[in-house]
């Protein structure tokens, strides 16, 4: 199962990636600062995503902050022909784990050395921009701080940008600089805030990735999920992830784990089949 980001003018000039891929932000230590309790554990978890047949990775350098990279860089270095490994830029970490958004065009561009240098690269297949804290976007304009990174593009330096924590406005005006393959927003079952913002990607040939596709749930929410589950035989993870799946064809998903059992359970999400009545129970959970 795959999804198409980009490809305005062909497919060839998008980028094809499993639907289901993998965010790789849990292989850091706790609070995604500092390395792994087991880096062994984590470089097999990785071993294990390849050999599944994800082509779709998701990390960033402010992720430990350098850790991860560098563990994606040992485990798969040289990388696979066909994985697509997505990167952000937009925030550097402080010395006591703090997280601090640095989008100053100059120091987002030493932000993809960074990137390019701890994952051994030459060009990064994707790089978001990421706007606003984690759940709260804001209205910045984003003219320069995109700018600088289709600069980088035209360089060759990156291959695709893409957005996150974005609104509708800044969509809007990235796009009169350069091409968007992708949006990188909070949305799950029960945070559907950017409804709107779901459809216009779909509409203009934009995959749109949640992030925290499994957060958010009260009790009452989490109940009904539950009995969803058990009925389809599934987890209630799987049944999250299986709704967004069918939500709209552009969302591709990049839930983390560090766990082998967790990993699988998160692949089998795509092939889960989940009826219409099921699905009109799930889109009555956010209501």
């Amino acid at each position: 199962m795959t999804a198409q980001l980009g490809g305005t003018v062909t497919p060839a000039d998008g980028l094809t990636l499993t639907r289901v891929g993998y965010g790789a932000m849990q292989l850091a230590g706790p609070h995604v600062f500092g390395p792994p309790r087991d880096r062994d554990r984590a470089v097999a978890v990785l071993r294990a995503v390849v050999e599944a047949g994800i082509t779709h990775i998701d990390t960033a350098d402010f992720y430990g902050p350098v850790v991860v990279n560098q563990i994606i860089r040992e485990a798969l270095y040289p990388y696979p022909d066909g994985l697509r490994i997505v990167t952000k830029v937009g925030a550097r970490r402080g010395a006591d784990g703090s997280w601090i958004m640095s989008r100053h065009p100059e120091d987002l561009k030493a932000q993809v050395y960074d990137n390019l240098r701890n994952l051994g690269v030459d060009s990064l297949d994707v790089v978001n921009l990421r706007l606003g804290d984690m759940d709260t976007p804001n209205e910045d304009p984003v003219a320069d701080q995109f700018g600088a990174l289709a600069e980088l593009r035209e360089r060759g330096l990156i291959r695709h940008l893409g957005l996150s924590a974005a609104s509708l406005a800044q969509l809007d005006e990235a796009r009169t600089i350069a091409p968007v393959v992708s949006v990188q927003n909070l949305y799950n079952l029960a945070n559907r805030q950017d409804d709107a913002l779901l459809e216009r990607t779909a509409a203009q040939n934009i995959a749109f990735v949640p992030y925290f596709p499994l957060g958010g749930f009260t009790p009452l929410q989490s109940d009904a999920l539950a009995k969803v589950a058990a009925r389809l035989e599934a987890s209630p993870q799987q049944v999250a992830l299986a709704w967004l799946l069918r939500r709209s064809p552009n969302i591709a998903l990049i839930p983390g784990t560090s766990s082998p059992d967790h990993l699988r359970e998160n692949i089998a999400a795509a092939g889960l089949v989940l009826p219409d009545d099921a699905m009109a129970e799930l889109d009555g959970i956010a209501g």
